[in-house]
């Protein structure tokens, strides 16, 4: 299993997030097993004013490596207006690979599982949701990181949890 965070703050931010979960979805050999609800937070580490985002995490079965996959984010990611320039601009869609299977990646491009993903409420709470039983390599049960960003402001926006079956 791969997880993806979403997250989107610009241009229907909401709309941005759930085509693209529709498009993980529709990757090659690829198969969305589940997306969590909507959250809304607020930006992190900018220096200027931004709307809030829209968050989410989706859960596919691929059989793409994980360079395959990450160049198909991107791609979607491009499909959506992605600019990438200023480190935490706000952005019309954010896909960040969170985990894949049990795998430990460090290298220029990528780390895996992502270095800040227990640290971040908007990315813990929708994972949990669709993953209770997940654990980070390295880090232990994400249950346990439950109480690590219980003090950040996370609003739950909608509940749309679907879970579909597995690959076929």
């Amino acid at each position: 299993m791969a997880y993806v965070a979403l997250g989107s703050n610009l241009d229907n931010p909401r709309r941005h997030v759930e085509n693209a979960v529709t498009e993980l979805g529709a990757l090659p050999t690829s198969h969305l097993t589940a997306s969590s609800s909507l959250y809304s937070s607020a930006p992190r580490g900018t220096s200027g004013q931004q709307p809030d985002y829209i968050n989410a995490v989706a859960e596919i079965e691929t059989c793409l490596s994980v360079t395959n996959l990450m160049a198909e984010l991107a791609q979607i990611e491009k499909k959506h207006g992605r600019l990438r320039g200023e480190k935490n601009a706000a952005r019309s869609l954010d896909l960040d690979l969170l985990l894949y299977g049990e795998q430990v990646v460090t290298t220029l491009k990528l780390t895996l599982p992502h270095p800040r993903l227990h640290l971040r409420a908007f990315v813990v709470l929708p994972l949990y949701e669709i993953a209770q039983q997940l654990r980070i390599p390295g880090r232990g049960r994400l249950e346990a990181w439950l109480p690590a960003v219980s003090y950040q402001q996370t609003r739950l926006l909608s509940e749309v949890n679907a879970r579909n079956s597995a690959c076929q």
